[in-house]
């Protein structure tokens, strides 16, 4: 259906493909992945409307293809008073409302052989999407999501989730023979999520996800897009099966990295030797030797292994914490005209020490959302708030930072730093990067540039719009301002949506080992059982405790069976003890734990 053919594309102030290839055909359910930034969205723009693109190489769409699309920044209208049923049916009715028009008109029109034609072309239309059986076809899709329910609710009526799904299930039904979808999952809760997954898998066209969320990777798609520093690959296989597959080549080129340098040593250590000689001996065989081996080393240096899918580096995130939670804290006083620092020792009672008290919320948004709420949170605690989307989750977290309510209580040495869901509340979209962090507080290009490096940018996006970055750029901006205050609590909203799969573990060991307190709305498993101390879950408008052990037990009864779990744990084993092994330079080991991990890889 496309094929592309050594295409290359870039912006003035940056390249993003250097001859890239591949190719979409029937039966492919495609993820497409890389690092934020990439350029994955750009591309899928270039295939929707390649006429707007300068670009290099060849693009071939066949001319028969009907491509749907589902944004990234869908988002429900409160205005819309359509039910879901007639709106996910729009397109249906419309053709239906003009074929019985054609039919009126044919009944008193001289013109019968013009209408019979526009007849043909509207039926035609029609019956390409199975419109005759578009009643029946919108109840499967629906029931298939959880949401046959809601066919007779108004569109306005839904959760942000709900209507993503619905768009989902509207794209679907029309046919297309490419379905392209850019980060879908984006705030779903755990139920939409898997309702997702769901209609991913029962999809009989050409579907191409652009997605980071690793519940998706795991369960869906038969074929992985990964572009990465300009370069891209295609992989025919599960996303579990592609990883083993980097793992394994990640072995393979670490060994021969070692080899190379080497070599490379043992060449420099040569030319050294040579250009001593040659200095002391006036001998032009002396000088014509040198020459050689220093283009043997310049052959060397550029043939060295370089392998842009295995080798990416993760943002070094950092969450440090300036002073704990009930700590000292420092005051100036100035004493016979010289300025003293003053070091206060604040001792609160063990048994009262706490980072969060909430006692008897309720907040309501066009209706009652929570009711009478009660929790506490420590200062070392690690919390995951969670519940369906639209249960308040966001309102809550505001208030907290807000922190303007009777019944919030936030400890007086708490620091409080904030991540928002909604990015530009938290960063300035005219701003430009250098902009935002020199109000942040910074005091020079240097020092802005040597943090944001640690975060994996580089100095010519100091000078770059905040609009002009990608979603998971911006969140990765939000998480280095954050780190800058080194606060002791953290409210974070949503903080993996957008990230890339390495910028999401490199989240995950920050916040391992955050020596402060945590409250993080989350649908993200993963990132749930990797490092929070337990769970607060939003039900019937009130908020109830549930430890990590048994949320997980919850989601697993729910979506998988027993032996996956086991499976999935022993998966993460042997990947650590290989990783341990490559950072021993113990090859050997790694290839016989890299057999393990591909028997149980077939068994997932």
């Amino acid at each position: 259906m496309i094929k592309v053919d050594n295409l290359s594309y870039g912006f003035p102030q940056k390249d993003l493909y250097n001859k890239i290839s591949f190719a979409l055909e029937d039966g492919q359910h495609c993820a497409f992945i890389g690092t934020s930034g990439s350029g994955k969205s750009t591309l899928v723009d270039i295939i929707m409307d390649p006429e707007r693109y300068m670009y290099d190489g060849k693009l071939e769409i066949d001319p028969q293809c009907r491509i749907g699309y589902i944004s990234q920044f869908l988002q429900v209208n409160k205005n819309n008073q359509t039910t879901v049923f007639d709106y996910i049916a729009e397109r249906f009715l419309k053709l239906q409302a003009e074929i019985d028009k054609i039919c009126t008109e044919m009944e008193t029109s001289p013109e019968i052989d013009t209408l019979l034609e526009k007849y043909q072309q509207v039926l035609d239309d029609f019956e390409a999407i199975d419109g005759h059986d578009y009643v029946s076809n919108i109840n499967k899709k629906l029931n298939l999501a959880g949401l046959y329910k809601h066919k007779d609710l108004g569109v306005s009526e839904l959760s942000g989730g709900e209507f993503k799904l619905i768009q989902v299930i509207k794209e679907m039904l029309i046919s297309p023979n490419l379905l392209i979808m850019d980060e879908p999952d984006v705030f779903l809760d755990f139920e939409n999520l898997n309702a997702l997954k769901n209609l991913i898998n029962a999809h009989k066209g050409i579907l191409l996800v652009i997605t980071h969320n690793r519940y998706l990777l795991n369960h869906c798609f038969n074929k992985i897009i990964h572009l990465e520093n300009m370069e891209l690959q295609e992989f025919n296989g599960s996303f579990i099966e592609y990883n083993f597959t980097l793992l394994q080549r990640k072995i393979e080129l670490q060994e021969l990295a070692i080899a190379d340098t080497e070599e490379i040593a043992r060449n420099e250590y040569l030319i050294d030797r040579l250009r001593f000689i040659a200095t002391n001996n006036s001998e032009a065989s002396r000088g014509k030797a040198l020459k050689a081996r220093v283009k043997i080393q310049e052959r060397l240096e550029a043939n060295r292994i370089k392998e842009p899918f295995v080798a990416i580096k993760q943002p070094d995130i950092k969450l440090d914490v300036d002073m704990p939670i009930g700590g000292h804290k420092s005051h100036e006083v100035i004493q016979d005209g010289y300025e003293v620092i003053e070091i206060e020792a604040i001792e609160p009672d063990e048994n009262d020490l706490y980072a969060l008290r909430v006692s008897n919320y309720s907040a309501s948004y066009d209706e009652l959302l929570l009711e009478n709420v009660n929790f506490e949170i420590l200062p070392t605690d690690k919390v995951a708030l969670i519940g369906a989307n639209g249960t308040g989750k966001t309102t809550l977290l505001r208030d907290i930072y807000k922190n303007n309510r009777p019944e919030i209580d936030i400890h007086e040495t708490a620091k409080v730093g904030y991540l928002s869901q909604f990015q530009g509340e938290s960063l300035e979209e005219s701003n430009t990067v250098a902009e935002e962090f020199f109000e942040a507080g910074f005091n020079s290009y240097s020092e802005i540039r040597a943090h944001i490096s640690l975060y994996g940018f580089n100095e010519e996006i100091l000078t770059h719009k905040i609009s002009a970055l990608s979603g998971g750029e911006r969140n990765i901006l939000q998480l280095a301002k954050i780190s800058a205050l080194k606060a002791n609590f953290l409210l974070l909203d949503e903080p993996t949506s957008h990230l890339d799969t390495y910028s999401q573990l490199a989240l995950e060991k920050a916040i391992a080992d955050y020596k402060g307190a945590i409250l993080m709305i989350s649908h993200d498993y993963y990132t749930i059982i990797n490092c929070m101390d337990y769970v607060l879950i939003i039900e019937d408008r009130t908020i109830r405790k549930m430890s990590i052990r048994k949320f997980r037990k919850m989601i697993y009864e729910s979506h998988f069976d027993k032996d996956y779990l086991e499976l999935e744990q022993k998966k993460k084993q042997v990947e650590t003890k290989i990783e341990l092994a490559l950072k021993d330079t113990d090859f050997e080991l790694a290839k016989v734990l890299s057999e393990d991990l591909e028997a149980i890889v077939s068994l997932l």
